[in-house]
């Protein structure tokens, strides 16, 4: 098992959890949106700080962003597994292939 299914594992387990006992409980009980803007701003962080060519701080960031991306598919009801899946999907495609073969919209 992977770290980020661990990691999964364990968000999944805060699901109904008391709000008070973990951050975790905390950001899930206030539903997709709030777990969306929290990934937000997470993103925008660990952008300035790879703007500012510090890999020590982005690093941790990025740590950040997998953990609440992490989060945010778990208020959403979207497994990792199904995101590995589309990943495994597009191994092997040209990103620019890939791209122009989704639905316009």
């Amino acid at each position: 098992m992977s770290i980020l299914h661990e990691l999964a594992a364990t968000i999944e387990a805060r699901k109904g959890a008391d709000p008070d006992s973990s951050w975790t409980a905390k950001l899930l009980s206030k539903g997709p949106e709030k777990c969306a803007e929290k990934f937000g701003e997470e993103a925008i962080e660990a952008i300035i700080e790879a703007a500012k060519g510090d890999n020590k701080k982005l690093t941790s960031e990025a740590a950040d962003v997998l953990y609440h991306l992490l989060v945010m598919l778990a208020a959403s009801d979207v497994e990792l597994d199904d995101v590995l899946a589309e990943l495994a999907q597009r191994q092997g495609t040209s990103g620019i292939t890939e791209k122009a073969s989704r639905p316009k919209g």
